[in-house]
């Protein structure tokens, strides 16, 4: 029998493979207990998101990384649906700030209820959170507010955007960092110290982690430019038509060297315009730029890869590392 695929990355370790399914299972078990309400409407919209579906790729950080210790630790697979719980409590705060209509193929929250509904369940799943990380011991609630910070520090910088005086891609990578590297960085952290692994590869893991989530939001970013709707599973040209500037975007407005490409980018993309945009985009060096970035992002992760211990884990974070990169294009 094969290695089951998880989060797309076939892992070849046989035993490391059933040993991630059976936790990805427990997982998935104690994520949808933790939301049960007394109250049905609560427990309805709290569980529409996990219904939904995903990638549970923190999950999979929190369970590789708790290799290095002992994987079958008590703490590990509630550390797991900690971080679950509090990405999932970010999406439905996303959806509104973005005035998001789908997620994961399904109504958001704030489109099939209304925006204050979606609030309040994002704030409900923190609060679940919270009370799970409460029998993990006063570390593990430290890092979950550091984190947290960060998470919402980065969501602040976003909204803001860059200051007058701030080089605006020096900025988008901080709040990438922030954003989304901090709780994935969290999720390789959490692995570790709810598993027993030592000090030093904690550390090298929260690294490692957090540069591979830097780098799979740089890998989104350019298949929302490079790749058909079938590959990247949406349309090609969201971001251009919501007026994000993504990294390749914004090595193109600095490059200055296209006037037409310029006045496109300059703000959300008219619909009749994205076809030519794309067009333009895809061959500006900028593209090549972004992805060299990207790149530099997963040397950093494999640096710190590399001096793992060598169990099957480390082959299948360095495999990650590979899947990122090929992702991308």
């Amino acid at each position: 029998m094969s290695a089951p695929p998880v989060v797309d990355l076939p892992i070849a370790d046989e035993r490391l493979a059933q040993d991630v399914a059976n936790g990805l299972a427990a997982v998935e078990k104690l994520l949808r207990s933790s939301v049960e309400s007394d109250d049905a409407f609560v427990t309805e919209v709290s569980k529409h998101l996990i219904e939904a579906g995903g990638k549970r790729f923190r999950t999979l950080m929190v369970l590789l990384a708790a290799q290095f210790g002992d994987p079958s630790a008590p703490g590990v697979v509630p550390g797991a649906v900690v971080i679950e719980l509090t990405h999932l409590g970010s999406l439905y705060h996303d959806d509104v700030m973005d005035e998001a209509p789908v997620r994961r193929g399904s109504p958001s929250a704030n489109a099939r209820w209304d925006n204050t509904v979606a609030i309040l369940t994002g704030d409900y799943l923190f609060a679940q959170a919270s009370d799970l990380l409460a029998d993990l011991g006063p570390e593990l609630i430290r890092i979950q507010a550091q984190t947290f910070s960060r998470l919402v520090q980065g969501q602040i910088r976003e909204t803001i955007g860059p200051r007058d005086d701030e080089d605006p891609i020096a900025h988008y990578l901080g709040v990438l960092a922030d954003k989304t590297g901090s709780l994935i960085a969290a999720s390789g952290r959490f692995g570790a110290l709810l598993s027993g692994a030592p000090a030093d590869v904690e550390e090298r893991l929260s690294r490692a982690c957090e540069a591979i989530g830097v780098a799979w939001q740089l890998g989104d970013d350019l298949l929302d430019v490079a790749s058909s709707g079938a590959q990247s599973g949406k349309t090609p040209g969201t971001d251009l038509r919501e007026g994000i500037k993504t990294l390749p975007v914004l090595y193109a407005l600095a490059a200055g060297d296209s006037p037409r490409l310029t006045a496109l980018l300059s703000g959300p993309v008219a619909e009749q315009d994205v076809e030519e945009a794309l067009t333009l985009l895809r061959a500006h060096p900028g593209m090549a730029r972004a992805r060299a970035e990207l790149v530099a992002w997963i040397d950093r992760a494999r640096a710190d890869i590399s001096g793992l211990p060598d169990i099957p884990a480390k082959d299948a974070f360095l495999a990650l590392c590979d899947y990122v990169v090929e992702r991308s294009g």
